[in-house]
């Protein structure tokens, strides 16, 4: 086992055929101290001084990249039509405390029941999409 204080390179310069894939679900990325394996069957255990980035190296030898890759998860999608509709959406959404991520065109939301429910009685229109989800990073009470 390979233990992990924090990463390799930000991105592989290797071919796809020479990087071995550790996946990952989004919780993960917020631990300081976990396990995992790699698709080769390789262990590493991580005691991280800062978070990991999907797609990122965690270890490289000779020939190899192993590089960690975010699973993609079912969030809800809201198009964001002007940004006072995004606003409107990020207020409704903040005030249940639910993660988002925030793109270009669409406010993405964890896929709950809750948040189900906010978006039917709203009549706002969404979608359900498969997707690496990354959410804001915001600390409460921050100043």
């Amino acid at each position: 086992m390979h233990l992990i204080h924090r990463m390799a390179a930000p991105t592989s310069a290797r071919p796809e055929a020479s990087q071995i894939v550790l996946n990952a679900e989004r919780s993960m990325f917020l631990k300081r101290r976990w396990r995992g394996v790699a698709d080769d069957g390789q262990e590493f255990g991580f005691d991280l001084q800062e978070r990991l980035k999907d797609g990122c190296v965690i270890f490289q030898t000779e020939t190899v990249d192993y590089i960690i890759r975010q699973i993609p998860e079912l969030v809800y999608q809201v198009k964001m039509t002007s940004p006072e509709f995004a606003a409107l959406v990020g207020w409704k959404v903040g005030n249940l405390h639910f993660p988002v991520q925030i793109t270009a065109e669409w406010v993405r939301i964890t896929h709950d029941l809750a948040i189900k429910q906010l978006l039917e009685r709203e009549g706002w229109p969404f979608e359900e999409a498969t997707v690496v989800f990354n959410p804001l990073r915001v600390m409460p009470h921050a100043s």
